[in-house]
C-alpha cells in the first residue's frame, strides 16, 4: 500500500511540472471543508458474513491555507483537523466502534485549473470501545489499553465544479485507503 501511495505522488509530482495551472486553487486565506465516506483499512473489514453490520468511516475535516507561494505560484500550505467514527456489529454478540480525532498537514500543487491536488500527514487519537451484548452481560470495554495515538498518510484531490463546490477524492494508509465526499471552499 505504502508503494502504491509514493507511485501516486511521484506521478502527481511529474504532472506537475509538466502541466501549467493558470491559478492556485488553495490560496493564503482559503478554507476547505470535505465530508465524507472510507472505504478499505483496518476497521473491522475482517468482519464478514451473516450476522455483520458495518458502518463506514464516516469523516468531516477542515483546512486552512496559512501559506501560499510556498515553492512558486502553484504551491500552498494548509492545516486543519479531522473527526470521523466508524462501527461494527455481530449481531447479538459484540459491538465496536472507533471515533478518530486527528490533526492534518498538507503540501498543496497546482496541477491544472480547479483541480487542487495534495499529499499530507494526519497525528490523531483513535478512540476504541467495544461492547459485550450478548445474553447475560452488561459487559463493556471502553478501551483504555486499546485506543492510541494514531497517523495516516494520504494523497488526495479536489475538484472545484463551482468557485465553492466540489468533489474530493483521497488516496492513503491510516485510518481508510480510499475516502470520497464533497467540498466546500470559503
Amino acid at each position: 500500500m505504502k508503494k502504491n501511495l509514493f507511485v501516486t505522488i511521484f506521478i502527481c509530482t511529474l504532472i506537475g511540472f509538466t502541466a501549467s495551472a493558470q491559478q492556485p486553487t488553495f490560496l493564503k486565506g482559503d478554507m476547505a471543508v470535505n465530508a465524507g465516506i472510507g472505504f478499505g483499512g483496518s476497521y473491522y473489514g475482517w468482519y464478514t458474513g451473516s450476522g455483520v453490520s458495518k458502518i463506514p468511516f464516516l469523516s468531516i475535516s477542515a483546512e486552512y491555507c496559512i501559506m501560499d507561494n510556498l515553492f512558486d505560484e502553484r504551491s500552498s500550505l494548509g492545516v486543519g483537523a479531522l473527526l470521523g467514527y466508524t462501527q461494527a456489529t455481530v449481531k447479538d454478540l459484540w459491538k465496536w466502534s472507533d471515533i478518530v480525532i486527528g490533526a492534518r498537514g498538507a503540501l498543496h500543487y497546482a496541477l491544472v485549473d480547479k483541480l487542487d491536488t495534495y499529499a499530507g500527514v494526519m497525528l490523531g487519537y483513535d478512540i476504541y470501545r467495544s461492547k459485550y451484548i450478548g445474553p447475560g452481560s452488561s459487559y463493556v470495554h471502553d478501551g483504555a489499553g486499546s485506543s492510541k495515538v494514531s497517523y495516516a498518510l494520504y494523497a488526495g484531490a479536489r475538484y472545484y465544479f463551482t468557485d465553492a463546490i466540489g468533489a474530493f477524492a483521497e488516496l492513503g494508509f491510516g485510518y481508510t485507503i480510499l475516502n470520497v465526499g464533497i467540498a466546500l471552499k470559503f
